[in-house]
């Protein structure tokens, strides 16, 4: 068994868009399924379709699996019970509750199959059921009743599988109506306050609105309701006149189709209350939530008769038609009048559609609403059929546009052209109010041409209104349309350096302005639009040209924008030069405090060194990325100027010791203007420079040719000699100390070629000569010279001066003849061991020819192993042995390539007899000269 839906409106090939298919369509439903008794009662809940059959069945129908039905029987039999007469399903379809016709009630929970009697409200008959708001699965908790004879009672109902325990947890009766039956209840949440609750009562004749605090109870122990209706008086609509017997209902729109299910918030809906005069609807107003809530509900509602919705009927037709059902969907209300279903559009009253549906004679069931799932259904005795709704909204913007429901009319357009479309209308509304701010807010979002709505503030003198205009309009205007928002955003600097002007002459004046400011307000309203300027800046800069707004708000003489523009778009260069120009050096060394870029630095040094050199300096010492070597130029045009005076320091020397102590540069170009810089100054104190030169070492990164001309141009003598001896010119270091009378700096370079003695010495006599012309006394010369040992009196004696008295040096001279005959002595026995020793060598040599070896008989050739006696051996006084064959073997392979060859050449002769006598003998003994020799 199953559902199958027949849809009466398909579009062809898919070229009929959804804009283009009408809102409301009526398709009916095929039943797959048979049925041998009619529908009596029927409900929709979250996309479950409960109905209840003539024989007492009760068929749950589930339209996600339409093929899968549950088959319920009631405990008793229709015939015991009655038929069912209503059915109510709670919204998640969870809770159903079933009357029939002898005032039985049953409870059917969606988990069961079983429906349970509810013995406590037998006799009630139900017209009404208000759910509680929290929508639970497992209980009811606290539920409304209305009965048919007017009563309102409280239930709290839950599924039980125990025999003994009962259903209904507890059952009250809360209140009695006279008017009859209570045909419609609903209770909602005010303010995301569960304890704040709305109660709608509808009868035939009256509408009852009630607001207040519910009581705690502790699952279901208890009524949650009498307190608010025992402590709150309800807002009351009631008829002129009614007729009895006419149809009565409440409804209320479902969920919107684009709620968050997870969202609890309270949404607004809409409600309709049937009633013998028509439909009377409105919105359900959340606040102010409190009992004056009814009243704005009502008053703002609105009815609709009968004879507006089948106008187009016969007028005879027409008053004997009734009104048999309604409905409500987002924004229209649906209507069951003689068959036909018509719909309304709720905002308007305008009928939209209308279908004819039932045949005549056929029974209908009314209309039911899945809350959740916003679907609608109409039932018959026979028949189901789905009322399908599409893109409903489509048109709400414009209808609330035309009400003048701008806002609302906003928040519902969809497309751009809506919005825009909207917003112009929305503007003119304002506008002829006076509103020329909002106004302005509203036109930059519309598709009103830009010219009118300039235009018309501007000859409607509002000049702040433009500007709101112009930084809506930019705001929306797309990033690919860079002219326009150049355009904008250069006219916004234009109108805000216009307004702050105005607020300044208004503080200056003591004035007052249209709005009527005083001077303490305008300066309020200054700082305001300065700030509004400043936000401007920071969001739109790369949409303002550098040339134009600098032209611009220097036209007005707006400094502080003119910098703080300049900030923003990082064009420090400007803001230097500014300053600059102006000889601010406070704001100038501000703003290079906050740079890193190096190119700034460089380029304002030279200026920034003549005025605020100390100040400069410490900046530049805060970047070691800079390169010294691009700074020189400055620094070199402060040292011509500078002037020392009150011991004030050298900055740019301060600057290039830091570069070359601190960050250890290598470049010879600082170095060098560090020498420089040491050498030019005007102080004779050389111990700055020296320092420095003494700090290079033996591997200066200076030039030394350079360093040494600077130092001669400025006659830094200490220094020349410094760099003469570390290029090695000891000699010249020698004669420029002597030249200016620094004996001791001479004396220790004099002291410096230690591996050189004769050069040393030259250097001393250099010394010696000097010191012994320009000393008083022989005694000091003598004594200073003594540091040398290689200095002789002798060596000293041709500098002395001729008048010179040998008293002078009497000590030295014996002391040095002493050394003399010293040495004689020492010679002298030297002489004499070296005879001893010569004759000791004689004596050993005569007794070399009376050596002689004892051979033992067997010993073998220490070469071959052979014994020794079989040929020509020679003896060693180590006591080897050899053969002289092997000897020479031996000889040959380690002795030099001339020697080898002789030896080669000798043994030959030997060997082939080429010698012969007197001459062999001479080859043998040369042979054996040169083996034994060798060996």
């Amino acid at each position: 068994m199953s559902l199958v839906s027949n849809d009466g409106f398909v579009a062809s090939n898919g070229a009929v868009g959804l804009d283009e298919l009408p809102i409301f369509s009526v398709e009916h439903v095929q039943l797959q399924f048979s049925i041998a008794a009619d529908f009596v009662a029927a409900q929709v809940a979250n996309n479950v379709i409960i109905l209840a059959l003539s024989n007492g069945r009760i068929l749950r129908i589930d339209l996600e699996r339409p093929e899968d039905i549950d088959d319920i029987d009631l405990p008793k039999k229709p015939s015991e019970v009655g038929v069912i007469r209503r059915m109510f399903l709670d919204p998640t379809a969870s809770h159903l509750i079933i009357c029939t016709a002898l005032g039985e009630n049953y409870y059917l929970h969606s988990q069961s199959r079983q429906p349970r009697a509810l013995g406590r409200l037998r006799g009630v008959s139900i017209e009404s059921v208000a759910w509680n708001p929290s929508l639970p699965t497992a209980s009811t908790r606290e539920i409304l009743l209305g009965a048919s004879d007017g009563n309102i009672y409280e239930a709290f109902i839950e599924t039980s599988n125990e025999f003994y325990k009962k259903e209904v947890k507890h059952f009250k009766t809360l209140h009695r109506l006279p008017d009859g039956a209570i045909t419609g209840l609903w209770v909602d949440v005010l303010q995301e306050k569960s304890d704040l609750r709305r109660v709608v009562i509808g009868t035939q004749s009256r509408l009852f609105h009630l607001v207040g605090k519910v009581g705690h109870s502790h699952d279901g122990s208890g009524s949650i309701y009498t307190k608010l209706f025992e402590s709150e008086q309800p807002i009351v609509h009631e008829l002129p006149r009614t007729s009895t017997g006419s149809n009565s209902s409440l409804a209320v729109s479902p969920d919107s189709p684009d709620l968050d299910p997870h969202d609890r918030a309270v949404h607004e809906r809409a409600y309709a209350w049937l009633s013998p005069q028509g439909i009377f609807h409105g919105k359900l107003l959340d606040t102010p939530a409190d009992s004056k809530l009814g009243s704005m509900i009502f008053a703002d509602s609105t009815m609709i008769s009968k004879s507006q919705i089948v106008s187009s009927e016969p007028s005879s037709k027409r008053a004997a038609q009734p009104i048999d059902a309604i409905a409500l969907t987002q924004w229209h209300i649906i209507s069951l009048i003689g068959g036909k279903v018509y719909t309304i559009n709720r905002l308007t009253g305008q009928m939209v559609s209308e279908h004819d549906v039932l045949r005549p004679g056929q029974r209908t069931l009314g209309f039911s609403v899945d809350m959740q799932k916003n679907t609608f259904w109409l039932f018959t005795s026979e028949e189901i059929y789905e009322i399908v709704v599409r893109d409903e909204d489509r048109n709400i913007w414009q209808i609330m546009m035309q009400t003048q429901q701008f806002e609302e009319a906003l928040h519902h357009a969809r497309t751009p052209t809506q919005k825009e479309t909207v917003a112009a209308a929305y503007g003119d509304y304002l506008s002829s109010k006076k509103h020329w701010n909002e106004a302005a807010t509203v036109y930059g979002r519309s598709n009103k041409p830009f010219e009118d709505i300039a235009l018309s503030l501007i000859d409607n003198n509002q000049p702040d209104a433009l500007r709101q205009f112009l930084l809506t309009r930019i705001a929306v205007t797309k990033k690919s349309a860079i002219m326009q928002r150049v355009m904008i955003a250069s006219w916004l600097v234009e109108i805000f350096m216009a307004k702050l002007n105005s607020l300044d002459d208004t503080i200056i004046t003591q004035a007052e302005l249209s709005e009527n400011l005083s001077p303490t307000e305008s300066r309020k309203l200054l700082e305001s639009v300065r700030k509004e300027y400043q936000d401007f800046v920071n969001k739109y800069k790369n949409d303002l040209d550098r040339k134009t707004v600098y032209d611009v708000i220097s036209s007005h003489g707006r400094e502080e924008e003119l910098l703080y523009f300049a900030n923003v778009v990082n064009d420090y260069n400007f803001v230097l030069s500014y300053w600059v120009q102006r000889e601010r050096w406070p704001e100038v060394l501000n703003v290079l405090k906050k740079q890193t870029d190096p190119d700034v630095f460089y380029r304002y040094s030279s200026v920034l060194m003549t005025h605020v050199a100390q100040e400069t300096v410490d900046i530049l010492m805060r970047h070691s990325d800079l390169k010294a070597r691009k700074l020189i130029p400055a620094l070199l045009e402060y040292n011509r100027t500078f002037q020392a005076s009150g011991g004030t320091q050298n900055q740019a020397i301060r600057y290039l010791n830091y570069v070359v102590y601190q960050l250890n540069s290598k470049d010879a170009a600082v170095h060098n203007t560090l020498v420089s810089m040491y050498a030019s100054q005007p102080s004779k104190d050389e111990s700055g420079l020296l320092s420095y030169l003494q700090a290079q070492g033996d591997e200066p990164r200076y030039d030394p040719d350079f360093a040494l001309r600077q130092c001669i141009q400025h006659h830094r003598t200490l220094s020349c000699v410094h760099i003469y001896t570390n290029m090695g010119q000891y000699l010249e270091a020698v004669d420029l100390a002597l030249s200016h009378n620094e004996m001791d700096i001479a004396a220790v370079i004099a002291d410096r070629p230690m591996s050189n003695e004769r050069l040393r010495k030259r250097l001393w006599l250099a010394v010696a000569r000097k010191v012994i012309s320009q000393s008083n006394g022989i005694k000091t010369a003598i004594e200073f010279l003594k540091r040398c040992e290689l200095l002789k009196i002798e060596d000293l004696i041709p500098f002395f001066p001729d008048f010179v008295v040998i008293d002078d040096f009497k000590e030295e001279i014996c002391g040095a003849l002493e050394d003399y005959s010293r040495n004689i002595d020492n010679l002298k026995k030297e002489m004499d061991e070296s005879s001893q020793t010569a004759a000791n060598i004689k004596v050993d040599i005569a007794a070399l020819d009376q050596r002689y070896a004892i051979v033992e008989p067997g010993e073998k050739c220490y070469a071959c192993g052979l014994p020794l006696l079989s040929r020509q051996f020679f003896v060693f006084p180590c006591q080897h042995s050899f053969h002289s064959d092997c000897l020479g073997r031996r000889v040959l392979e380690q002795a030099g390539v001339g020697k080898s060859s002789r030896i080669k050449e000798l043994q030959m002769q030997i060997h082939k007899g080429l010698v012969s006598g007197a001459k062999r003998e001479a080859v043998v003994a040369e042979l054996d000269s040169l083996v034994a020799s060798a060996w």
